[in-house]
């Protein structure tokens, strides 16, 4: 009888293998592997990036995890055999820990929950989650209680989101010691966001026509011009605000304005003066305009309107503080149409069709009603048509046209466009230099000048732009030698100006802008109509002083020659229009100027505090025998206009 012999091992064999771990930083790990063979077995481990682990030559190797890395371990015997255990991983998380027991023996503890997320449709969906762990944990996703069978690691990402994707997910974490659960978040896929409406450039042009020679005169086009041109400024526009043009100027202006618009710019166009409907066409009445004026004697806003839309604006605004009364009473009012249905078109009306305007004085301000609103909503960032609305609830509640104006807006608003969007410069850098340059042209200021006179007085000269048709000279006696005393200085332009903004019966609101400086200067002299100018402007600067020594009172002189300052230089004056060859315009008025020494400039503030209305233009009513009433012209030499080059 034969008996049972024991098996002699002769190879070696790895019965248990060291497991991957997930542990925080500095966690004390323990890796373990054991193994059978013939003889005395040795261990050597081995990390990823070292070829041995200094002192891991025995089957428990005992680290302070610092950073993720991968393990092995080897085994020999003493007849040159050898096996390698699999490899594993310490996986480090440097996050907090603060809630890891301190008995902790190994089962899942949720480290990082995820968190709901709003994502875009078609944009990448991220959830993570975290987990310590020995053995390191398991995961499984789920949506809406369904397991997402491809969704078994720490990380949850979805390449392009689609509505499915949305609902409440949550994630299981295990190993062989327990099972946990994070917490559902809910997960929303939206339609994307549409990028923020951008314009290439912004630019306004502002006329403002209030000294008729042939028609009442108003007030408050001076304060609404400037006021509404600081508030645009404000919303990054280019602004040439101009007041108190003839059709010629006011035909070159708009058309200086719509050189500056392109494809992509925010076109604004305001006016401020008397006004008529005709035929559902909006007619601005020049300056010069004679009596009765006919429709050739003013600009027809729709052809305002076509010629920006001929530039391809991303959008075209125009507002008009003016009457829209009719003069053919059996006239039926027709909806105004954009040149193409194009879109982003808006047309804010201070009143609506076949009736009047009106401006009011509270103390020394003037102003127009729907302007006074205007200027209180403008820097509000909403549509540009909201924002209209809010200036038609304002005018109906202001009791002192209640019943007499209401506020009508016209519109082929698209896209929720708004005259507060940024400006883009990518991409047109060399359309926006042009129009830099030639907007520059009808702003840049004379430089500031120091003189200094043959008795050692010096004088600064310095400027500044009430409006790009009026600058204002400042004169500054900034140093005085011993030998002088009571120091005056005047100053005068060449060619001789008048200022039509000072007659008796103007309006003082000019006056107030030049109080509100805060130069403090010693002489102060006001150029008007810079569009007329047909040659440089030279200023003579005169001192008046008294010599201490004889006691003996003198003058002395110099000049300074400014050019053609802001709108002066775009040559206004031109005819380059064949259409104003035929205009029968009265005669220009001339430029103006006016010089205050400081002891003047105070005479004509203060006004008594009164309330009233005043129309800006009523042709049917006015006497039979100063009539404003136009006569009938051939509206089909509106279809004969074509935009200039």
């Amino acid at each position: 009888m034969t008996g049972s012999c024991p098996i002699m091992i002769t190879e070696i064999v790895i019965v248990r293998h060291p497991v991957s771990v997930c542990v925080p930083v500095n966690h004390k790990v323990t890796l373990r592997v054991r193994a059978e063979g013939k003889g005395i077995l040795s261990y050597q481990w081995f990390s990823e990036d070292e070829k041995e682990v200094p002192g891991g030559t025995q089957s428990d190797l005992t680290i302070r995890a610092s950073k993720t890395q991968r393990y092995v371990c080897r085994v020999n015997d003493h007849f040159h055999n050898y096996v390698f255990s699999e490899w594993v991983k310490v996986k480090v998380l440097d996050i907090d820990k603060s809630g890891l027991p301190v008995d902790w023996q190994g089962e899942p503890h949720i480290a990082i929950n995820p968190k709901p997320e709003t994502v875009q449709l078609g944009t990448k969906l991220s959830l993570r989650c975290a987990a310590f762990g020995i053995p390191t944990p398991h995961y499984q996703w789920y949506r809406n209680g369904q397991p997402l069978l491809d969704k078994t690691s720490d990380i949850l990402q979805i390449d392009g989101a689609t509505a499915e994707d949305g609902g409440s997910y949550l994630c299981s974490i295990s190993n062989i010691l327990e099972e946990r659960w994070t917490e559902p978040v809910d997960i929303n896929v939206v339609q994307p966001e549409q990028p923020p409406l951008t314009a290439t450039d912004k630019v306004a042009l502002l006329i403002g026509n209030l000294n008729y020679s042939s028609h009442p005169g108003l007030m408050a086009p001076v304060m609404d011009v400037h006021e509404l041109g600081n508030l645009l400024q404000q919303l990054g526009f280019r602004v040439v605000s101009l007041l108190d043009l003839t059709r010629q100027e006011m035909m070159a202006a708009i058309d200086k304005f719509i050189q500056l618009l392109d494809r992509g710019v925010y076109g604004l166009f305001y006016y401020a003066g008397h006004g008529y409907e005709h035929a559902g066409r909006n007619y601005l009445v020049a300056v010069d305009a004679p009596q009765p004026y006919q429709t050739k004697n003013c600009v027809c806003v729709q052809r305002v309107m076509s010629q920006m839309q001929e530039r391809q604006t991303a959008m075209s605004v125009i507002l008009l503080d003016t009457c829209r009364k009719w003069y053919n009473q059996g006239c039926i009012p027709s909806v105004i149409k954009a040149l193409r249905p194009n879109g982003n078109t808006v047309y804010g009306y201070a009143t609506c069709e076949d009736a009047e305007a009106y401006e009011v004085q509270d103390g020394g301000k003037s102003t127009g009603i729907f302007t006074k609103y205007l200027n209180k909503h403008i820097l509000q960032e909403a549509k540009v048509t909201h924002v209209l609305e809010r200036v038609s609830e304002d005018v109906g509640k202001d009791p002192l046209v209640t019943g007499k104006q209401a506020v009508e807006i016209k519109h082929t608003m698209k896209e929720p466009r708004s005259l507060k969007d940024k400006v883009r410069t990518a991409g047109h850098t060399r359309e926006l230099h042009l129009r830099d340059v030639c907007w520059r042209q009808a702003n840049e200021l004379p430089r500031k000048k120091q003189l200094t006179f043959p008795c050692g007085v010096k004088v600064e000269v310095s400027f500044s732009a009430l409006f790009s048709n009026v600058l204002v000279a400042f004169a500054t006696i900034k140093a005085t030698p011993d030998q002088t005393q009571d120091c005056t200085v005047t100053l005068s332009s060449n060619p001789p100006t008048e200022d039509i903004f000072s007659r008796p019966g103007r309006s003082e609101d000019m006056d107030s802008l030049l109080l509100n400086e805060t130069l403090n200067p010693d002489c102060t002299l006001r150029l008007c109509s810079l569009q007329k100018l047909k040659e440089s402007v030279v200023l003579k600067v005169d001192l008046h002083y008294t010599h201490k020594d004889s006691n003996v009172r003198h003058t002395e002189s110099r000049q300074v020659d400014i050019g053609k300052p802001l709108v002066a230089s775009c040559k206004l004056y031109r005819e380059n229009h064949t259409r104003d060859k035929k205009t029968n315009g009265a005669t220009a008025q001339t430029t103006g100027n006016i010089s205050h020494s400081k002891s003047q400039q105070h005479q004509n503030l203060a006004a008594p505090h009164r309330h009233f209305t005043r129309k800006a233009e009523c042709a049917a009513k006015t006497p039979t025998t100063w009539s404003n009433e136009p006569e009938e012209n051939d509206e089909n030499e509106l279809l004969d206009f074509q935009p200039s080059e």
